[in-house]
């Protein structure tokens, strides 16, 4: 299966996870199915300045962030770290995360969510 660009769903969030902003999603797949029900999330995140998404916490699944593009303020459990292009973030179950684009620039981010 092929899926073209100009097919993947966008989707904009508001205040996502009580973030500041909006944030606009490329779906790249249309549900668990095409995970093998092993996830439910692979997106682009697009932050633009000032966006971001809040702190929360994945109790039953994993989230994984691949920056790429920008530079983007991280919290890992609390610890606030800056992350940039080719950085990989791994938000294990039971931890929690946030990720904010402080900068002038657009932030991008591939994230993949899978069950525990």
């Amino acid at each position: 299966m092929i899926r073209k660009s100009n097919e993947c769903q966008i989707e904009y969030r508001e205040h996502m996870r009580d973030g500041d902003g909006t944030v606009q999603l490329t779906h790249f797949i249309s549900g668990p199915g095409e995970l093998n029900e092993k996830g439910r999330l692979f997106s682009k995140l697009t932050l633009n300045p000032g966006c971001g998404i809040g702190y929360h916490i994945h109790e039953e699944d994993a989230e994984l962030f691949y920056i790429l593009k920008g530079t983007a303020e991280y919290s890992d459990n609390g610890t606030i770290t800056q992350v940039t292009a080719g950085d990989v973030t791994i938000c294990p179950p039971g931890t929690g995360h946030s990720i904010a684009n402080r900068t002038d620039e657009v932030v991008e981010v591939i994230a993949v969510i899978v069950y525990e």
